[in-house]
């Protein structure tokens, strides 16, 4: 609906030049469920569960860097700069090229698939990262999906689970690990601080770690009071 409304005043304004008209146009605000979440154990059982070593490295990246599937997707090899320990992103969400991390384990395993997939023939230097059975193109977010879902479903995870679930438990662990959220708003190509704030709902071991004002009272660590 709000897209609808948006580009009636898109046409309004700048097309027909009627402002007016778009005067009673009003967006409809919709409350914004959080975000599905795995644990960190969740994570590690799931990897273990893509046996590919193609789709390991994928699924790798999109937790390991937080991308999302469709930037996962278009990584090319010369996007990986192992000398400034970078993954490049072209062309992110809004058009907003990008630097995100790359962990020393993540490098020695896009070295491994690089390795095998050089062998294999479908990886080139100037090529796809993440080929699809055709070598000229790379793999589709439907797959990539795909995949995810049958890892899930493999590691005996019942959660709802996207390629995207693996972006917010990036985000909800570094979080809950204490890095800062302007930090995580980069690595995450967010525009908005807000978008960012919403991983602060879901990161459950940073509110455990916070002291309740009822126990800096001290009021119960000797005997209760008698029942009744």
């Amino acid at each position: 609906m709000n897209a609808i409304v948006s580009a009636l005043r898109f046409f309004f304004v700048h097309t027909i030049e009627r402002p007016d008209l778009a005067r009673r146009l009003v967006r409809l605000n919709h409350p914004r469920p959080l975000p599905d979440v795995l644990s960190p154990e969740e994570v590690g059982r799931l990897l273990g569960a893509t046996v590919c070593l193609k789709h390991l490295a994928a699924l790798s990246v999109a937790y390991g860097a937080g991308l999302r599937v469709a930037e996962v997707a278009a990584l090319k090899v010369a996007d990986v700069d192992s000398t400034r320990m970078l993954l490049r992103v072209e062309r992110g969400k809004g058009g907003r090229n990008r630097n995100a991390m790359l962990s020393a384990d993540l490098l020695g395993l896009l070295r491994r698939w690089w390795t095998e997939g050089h062998r294999q023939g479908v990886l080139h230097r100037e090529g796809w990262l993440f080929p699809g059975q055709d070598w000229a193109r790379s793999i589709s977010t439907r797959q990539l999906h795909r995949i995810v879902v049958e890892a899930a479903r493999s590691a005996g995870i019942p959660k709802r689970v996207g390629p995207h679930t693996l972006r917010h438990s990036f985000a909800t662990h570094l979080l809950e690990d204490g890095v800062d959220i302007r930090v995580i708003q980069v690595l995450l190509g967010h525009a908005r601080l807000d978008t960012t704030a919403l991983y602060a709902k879901v990161a459950t071991r940073t509110v455990r770690a916070v002291t309740s004002p009822l126990d800096r009272l001290a009021l119960f660590h000797g005997e209760g009071p008698a029942p009744g």
